[in-house]
């Protein structure tokens, strides 16, 4: 096989064998960040994995945050699609800990949620700014 049809052959490969594996979520406080979430999610904070700690989200995709304290956090949308009977919970959580969930990611409608697609969605901040999303439906795509 050529070179070419090689690289024709990978870049035909179903989409199904790329998957995402872990992301960086930069926080003032990687401690703090990390356990905001897992609390949030109903999740645990792994073992440090070098300048790393990691959120395991259960479908083999790891939240790594990462510590930058000398220079601003630039705000990122992190997505959850979580499980109906969840959501509540997690609603619940936030509440509790007196973060304002919001319907919308312009965050306009303070306390809502919002019911794209047939599901529950609510939008909120983590303590570094970042516009996190809990969804019970994934987005339908054209």
């Amino acid at each position: 096989m050529s070179p070419e049809q090689r690289n024709r052959n990978e870049i035909d490969a179903p989409t199904t064998t790329v998957q995402l594996n872990h992301t960086v979520v930069y926080a003032r406080d990687r401690q703090l960040s990390a356990e905001f979430i897992a609390a949030i999610l109903g999740l645990r904070v792994g073992a440090p994995f070098g300048p790393f700690l990691p959120v395991d989200l259960g479908n083999g995709v790891t939240l790594d945050y990462y510590e930058k304290r000398d220079e601003p956090i630039q705000s990122q949308h992190y997505a959850f699609l979580v499980p109906e009977e969840r959501f509540d919970a997690m609603i619940a959580r936030l509440e509790a800990v007196g973060v304002t969930h919001y319907a919308d990611p312009d965050h306009t409608e303070p306390g809502g949620i919002n019911h794209l697609f047939g599901g529950r969605g609510a939008y909120f901040d983590d303590p570094d700014g970042h516009n996190m999303e809990i969804m019970t439906r994934p987005y339908v795509r054209p």
